[in-house]
C-alpha cells in the first residue's frame, strides 16, 4: 500500500506542474478555462452545443471533448458550430490529465481564443483529482438524477466554482427537489454560484451565456508565438 501512495503521490506532483504550466500561459494569451464535469448523461454536451449555437459568431471558443471511447460528443458539438474542437479518446482511462491537455493545446492556434472549455470525461470521481489547468472546475447535474449527489461526490462540489442544476423543465416528474440539491451542494461549498437551466426548453441559457461572456472579457487577450506548453 505504501508503494501505491507514492505513485499516486508522483502522478498528481507530475500533473500538477503541468497543469500550473498551462494555466499560466493561458492567463499570459487572455484565454479563460473552465473544466466542464458530469456525471454520464446529464447533459454537458447538449449546453455545450447551446452555448457554441449562440455564441460562436461572438465570442471565440475552443473546446477539448473528452469521452472514454468515441469522438461523438466532438463531432456533436462541430455540428452545433464550434469551429475549435479537439476530442481526446481515453481508451478507457476515467478522466483527462494535464498531459492530455497541454497535447491537445498544441494543435490549436490560440491567438483568436477567449474561452477554452474542458469537457471531461462522464464521471464526478476521478477528476476531482485532476488539475487541468483551468480556471474553474464547473459541476454540473441534473433533475433526472438524487438530488443528494452533492453529499455523494464531496470532493467534487468541493473543488468546483459553479454548479449548473440541468434540465428543470422535468421538475416534479420525480423525487428531486431543486431547494435540497442547493442546500447539499452549498453546506459542502458556500462559495458555489448556481445557475438553474434546461437545455431543451431554453430555461435559464441567457443567464448562463451571459456569465461566459463576462467570463471571457476578463482579461486582456495578447498573441503569442510560443507554444503552450512543456
Amino acid at each position: 500500500m505504501p508503494e501505491r501512495i507514492e505513485i499516486e503521490k508522483k502522478v498528481l506532483s507530475e500533473n500538477d506542474r503541468t497543469a500550473a504550466t498551462i494555466r499560466a500561459n493561458l492567463k499570459k494569451r487572455g484565454i479563460a478555462s473552465i473544466n466542464l464535469v458530469s456525471s454520464p448523461g446529464s447533459g454537458k454536451t447538449s449546453l455545450l452545443e447551446r452555448s457554441l449555437t449562440t455564441l460562436n459568431k461572438e465570442l471565440s471558443i475552443a473546446v477539448i471533448a473528452g469521452d472514454v471511447q468515441t469522438d461523438n460528443d466532438a463531432r456533436r458539438l462541430e455540428a452545433a458550430g464550434g469551429t475549435i474542437v479537439r476530442p481526446i479518446v481515453t481508451g478507457g482511462a476515467c478522466h483527462l490529465d494535464a498531459r492530455m491537455v497541454a497535447k491537445s493545446l498544441e494543435s490549436i492556434d490560440l491567438d483568436p481564443v477567449k474561452l477554452l472549455v474542458i469537457e471531461n470525461v462522464g464521471n464526478l470521481v476521478c477528476p476531482s483529482s485532476y488539475d487541468l489547468g483551468e480556471d474553474m472546475k464547473v459541476v454540473l447535474i441534473s433533475t433526472t438524477e438524487g438530488d443528494d449527489k452533492p453529499l455523494k461526490y464531496p470532493a467534487m462540489f468541493r473543488k468546483a466554482s459553479v454548479m449548473v442544476v440541468n434540465k428543470i423543465d422535468l421538475l416534479g416528474s420525480s423525487d428531486f427537489m431543486l431547494s435540497r440539491v442547493k442546500e447539499n451542494a452549498l453546506n459542502i461549498n458556500g462559495a458555489l454560484k448556481i445557475f438553474e437551466l434546461s437545455c431543451r426548453s431554453g430555461e435559464g441559457l441567457n443567464t448562463w451565456y451571459s456569465w461566459l461572456r463576462e467570463l471571457a472579457g476578463t482579461r486582456p487577450q495578447t498573441k503569442s508565438t510560443k507554444p503552450i506548453l512543456i
